[in-house]
């Protein structure tokens, strides 16, 4: 896509997910889970980060499927993920999605008593800047369809995420809503929310 500014206009996404497509399907986890070996030299053998690659363990079908297409189409760019998306079909990756969903998360969801002792920037948010709490949709016990669980993400990645959001190097949030958040944080913010996530 074009970048902002250049006439074109720039969609963030072009997946379209239905219920019926991600269904539970016991014979698309194990298509997912051969498929996975290929997968398993950068986000592990049971889908647990290596260094700061992210956590793909129990995380939302919806959310590793658009991730995946996003990469595909080029809606997120990645020199690393690009050529190993490149040739997967579309039943592949929803195999994929559905293997990871299937698995484990690596860190329990937080009890109410642990996210009400999450910073202020995770529990309210900044709403004079437009800042929304991160757990309105990266949850505490929550998974909002394709937002990601950020709890256990190496503090790098999640730096790494927020800055490319803020600085329009990584737009393919649906509406905007993560450049949005990104721009107005403070790098100490983006620090904390990275440190807190990270040891979750």
């Amino acid at each position: 896509g074009a970048a902002p500014g250049e006439g074109t206009v720039f969609r963030s996404s072009e997946v379209a997910v239905t219920p019926q497509m991600l269904a539970d399907d016991s014979v698309a986890v194990g298509r997912g889970a051969t498929l996975a070996l290929r997968c398993s030299m950068c986000h592990g053998i049971r889908g647990t980060r290596q260094a700061d690659i992210p956590n793909l363990a129990g995380q939302g079908a919806a959310g590793t499927y658009k991730q995946l297409r996003d990469f595909q189409s080029g809606h997120r760019i990645s020199q690393v993920m690009a050529p190993h998306v490149r040739d997967l079909t579309d039943r592949q990756m929803r195999d994929l999605a559905l293997y990871y969903a299937s698995l484990p998360r690596v860190t329990a969801p937080p009890t109410l008593a642990e996210q009400l002792r999450a910073p202020a920037i995770i529990q309210i948010g900044a709403p004079m800047r437009n800042i929304a709490p991160c757990v309105s949709c990266h949850g505490g016990s929550d998974l909002k369809t394709t937002a990601p669980i950020l709890d256990g993400e190496a503090a790098s990645y999640i730096r790494d995420q927020l800055r490319a959001f803020g600085t329009d190097a990584r737009r393919n949030d649906i509406l905007g809503q993560m450049r949005i958040i990104a721009r107005q944080m403070t790098p100490e913010e983006i620090e904390t929310v990275a440190r807190y996530y990270s040891r979750q």
